[in-house]
């Protein structure tokens, strides 16, 4: 186990690596090896353990009642999933955890991790809050998503995303962390139908942009 790679993820974070070395045992945890388009989880599962991953990728996947899936999020190493139906006894999955590429996952009980043990460690107390920030984040990544998702105009979606990430980037130019079809597929549109309102915002002189650089032009730009 690499336990100081574990210290710089964010559920470990602010823990040593001895106390990490210690705090495992007591979270029921246990490694396992997938191959890649292996199912970790599948829709309908009820789960108690959240999966940490160590190295290689997962996607989460949305299976069509008549056929076909989507995939809805893309878990990179050192992040967690499935804490929120973990966290909820009895809570049938509603999609699938595939292994994006081979890797491995460690899994940790959640009633354990929420429980504070009988020492009342303070690394212990550290995890839980490392969890409860995580959910807020991710809690706070899927309100912007609906928010930039909400009209059906596929401009109105580019023009809500891109000023967020100004504001974020506290600049009118910045670099967006999508691919064309990783942006297409977060915003819910077509990709042809992205890359033709991308050109025309650009002729209409709203942004300028090359790849995944961006600029967003005011009234004296254009």
């Amino acid at each position: 186990m690499n336990y100081l790679f574990l210290s710089n993820t964010n559920l470990f974070r602010g823990i040593k690596e001895d106390e990490i070395k210690s705090v495992l045992s007591c979270l029921n945890s246990h490694e396992r090896k997938y191959k890649k388009d292996e199912t970790i989880y599948r829709a309908g599962d009820t789960i108690s353990d959240i999966g940490l991953v160590l190295n290689g990728s997962v996607n989460i996947v949305v299976n069509f009642y008549w056929g076909g899936s989507n995939i809805f999020g893309h878990v990179e190493a050192g992040y967690i999933f499935g804490e929120s139906y973990a966290a909820i006894p009895g809570k049938e999955l509603l999609c699938d955890v595939v292994a994006a590429e081979s890797c491995e996952i460690l899994f940790l009980n959640i009633n354990k991790l929420l429980t504070v043990c009988q020492n009342g460690c303070s690394y212990h107390h550290r995890i839980i809050q490392n969890l409860l920030r995580i959910s807020a984040v991710k809690n706070l990544n899927l309100s912007s998503r609906m928010m930039h998702t909400a009209s059906k105009s596929t401009r109105v979606r580019l023009l809500s995303y891109f000023s967020e990430q100004a504001i974020i980037s506290g600049s009118s130019s910045f670099t967006i962390p999508y691919s064309r079809q990783q942006l297409a597929d977060y915003l819910g549109v077509e990709r042809s139908a992205l890359s033709n309102e991308l050109s025309k915002m650009q002729k209409d002189g709203l942004i300028k942009y090359h790849k995944n650089k961006f600029r967003l032009l005011e009234n004296e730009d254009h």
